[in-house]
């Protein structure tokens, strides 16, 4: 009889608990929103994406200087190196290996002018894809959180 009535207790508080979650939200805030590199669809979406912003720049003249005397395997690498960056710091499984932007940068002479082309370069890629507004702007603010280590004063 007395394990019955705890039985009956354990059921109980297993509803009640169960209603609590369920009802109050809380299952909804126990479940996370997805990743930004979930919600931009995964790496096979972040490499075209990368792909087109790449392209974009070694065919602009404005960014020839940066890319002479790089073979193609140099170019394969710097693309990889930037894939695998985008991938970390969305939330994906990669891990970026290269080497920190004030030292892979120092010495280039980028100025403010090349960043914000740069920049509309990169806006372009992730319009042509339709990113969303929120993804990009969170793209976009990753990316400017390395603008102090690439431009040069």
């Amino acid at each position: 009889m007395r394990s019955n009535r705890r039985f009956q207790r354990i059921a109980l508080l297993a509803v009640v608990l169960s209603l609590l979650l369920t009802g109050s939200g809380l299952t909804r805030a126990m479940a996370q929103e997805k990743s930004l590199y979930e919600r931009l669809g995964g790496y096979n979406a972040l490499a075209a994406v990368v792909d087109d912003f790449i392209g974009r720049l070694v065919a602009d003249k404005r960014f020839e200087k940066f890319f002479i005397g790089q073979s193609t395997d140099s170019r394969k690498r710097i693309r990889q190196h930037v894939l695998d960056q985008f991938c970390a710091a969305t939330g994906g499984p990669c891990i970026y290996t290269g080497r920190d932007m004030k030292t892979s940068h120092t010495g280039l002479g980028i100025t403010n002018e090349d960043w914000d082309e740069a920049a509309k370069q990169l806006v372009a890629s992730l319009d042509k894809f339709k990113v969303p507004e929120k993804e990009k702007g969170e793209v976009l603010a990753f990316v400017t959180s390395l603008k102090k280590d690439i431009v040069e004063k």
